[in-house]
């Protein structure tokens, strides 16, 4: 089939984002739109990602985007018979010090509004949900029980079959090489031909940068290295009849969850590791990189304090895979000034949790000329055009080393 040339919307990426975008302006009504996707569906971090689907998160505006998500790959499962593979395991998130007990109540007024079931869980309560946790250290914990995860792959290609079914067109194998704006239209040159578009949507997580940079924008989006572990089969957890909660804790700095029988943990060191800060290699590709376990020792250790069973594990595989950063850790979502009908949905380091969310808000945004809601901490432009690659390294540096520690504002 020839390759679509004149549409309204060209999305430049096949992560779950770029996919939940193009299945959301389906679902808007706008389907003259087509994706742009370099290698396969998912080829870029959204393969290698833990699926993991939280509402937990101090800004109730993000947690809107968090709920929509779970929402939206939901919604697309039904409408395209493709699995997403949703495991509502509910989710812990683990109260190190008093503070965070205190701001988990003041949080829980918030989740009222949203009508997202919250409740605060005393440490007993905790081991009773979670049997390998050890809770000796702990205040106690925050609980969304109907929370989970999903099969990124799954996730994405289930939006993709949805917004196709509702006219929308992806291209894979199909790198973008650059675009520029002519007279009336966006000018995207690929490998498979020339497209104009009246909208374009830049999903393209850290290769965003590079691709921008020949439109005088100046991106600070930088990737770093991130780790996640998959351990051989726990045999406590081989003898429950339910999956366990997942988990996550600013003591250990880490996420863990279910992964059949044993568990997938992800660590947010405190010395991260950046990638391809002189650009993404051209032949990069479902690349991972050699672990390098010694870095993330010390959490690790704080990990297996938590969950001793963690330490008698084997640990399976390693995943040292790409993870895209901003700044201040939050996407970038929304048009870009003085770049007429030029949109970013890029900087997720949390895709799969926020993706379906924020293509629906950015969808929204582009049909109706505003936003769903005000979420200013998003917007695409909020970095201005002048941040030096040092002080963005820096700035992503402090944010990724945080991890899980809680904001004292909200």
């Amino acid at each position: 089939m020839t390759m679509k040339t004149d549409v309204q919307v060209a999305i430049i990426g096949g992560g779950i984002v770029g996919a939940s975008v193009l299945y959301w302006l389906a679902k808007m009504g706008w389907t003259n739109t087509l994706l742009l996707e370099r290698r396969e569906l998912t080829s870029g971090s959204t393969w290698h990602a833990a699926g993991n689907t939280t509402y937990f998160g101090p800004y109730p505006a993000m947690t809107r985007l968090f709920a929509g998500s779970i929402r939206t790959y939901l919604q697309a499962e039904q409408e395209s018979g493709q699995s997403v593979s949703f495991h509502q395991t509910g989710g812990l998130r683990l109260a190190a010090t008093p503070r965070e007990l205190e701001l988990f109540h003041v949080y829980s007024a918030r989740y009222e509004e949203l009508g997202i079931p919250f409740h605060i869980r005393s440490p007993q309560e905790v081991a009773e949900l979670h049997p390998l946790i050890k809770t000796d250290h702990i205040y106690g914990a925050a609980h969304t029980p109907t929370d989970g995860h999903v099969d990124p792959t799954g996730a994405t290609h289930a939006l993709a079959i949805a917004a196709r079914g509702m006219g929308a067109t992806v291209e894979r194998q199909c790198p973008v090489i650059s675009l520029h704006r002519d007279a009336e239209h966006w000018v995207l040159e690929t490998e498979n031909g020339t497209v104009r578009a009246e909208h374009v949507v830049v999903a393209a997580s850290f290769w965003t940068r590079e691709l921008l940079a020949p439109l005088g924008l100046n991106v600070p989006l930088y990737a770093t290295q991130h780790q996640e572990m998959i351990t051989d089969t726990i045999p406590e957890l081989e003898a429950l009849d339910h999956e366990v909660p997942a988990w996550r804790d600013s003591y250990v700095s880490c996420s863990v969850r279910q992964e059949a029988n044993g568990v997938l943990a992800g660590v947010y060191e405190s010395d991260p590791k950046f990638w391809a800060l002189d650009g993404i290699p051209k032949d990069f590709k479902e690349d991972l990189f050699p672990p390098e376990l010694d870095r993330i020792m010390p959490h690790l250790e704080r990990l297996i304090e938590r969950m001793p069973s963690f330490g008698e594990a084997g640990i399976k595989v390693t995943n040292n895979g790409a993870m895209c950063w901003t700044p201040d850790g939050l996407p970038m979502l929304g048009p870009m000034p003085e770049h007429d009908k030029l949109w970013l949905a890029s900087g997720f380091n949390v895709g799969v949790g926020t993706g379906g969310g924020s293509g629906e808000f950015l969808a929204h945004w582009m049909t109706q000329g505003q936003p769903p809601f005000e979420l200013e901490a998003v917007h695409a432009e909020r970095f201005g055009n002048d941040v030096s690659t040092d002080d963005a390294l820096a700035q992503i540096r402090a944010v990724y080393a945080r991890g899980y520690q809680l904001p004292d504002s909200i």
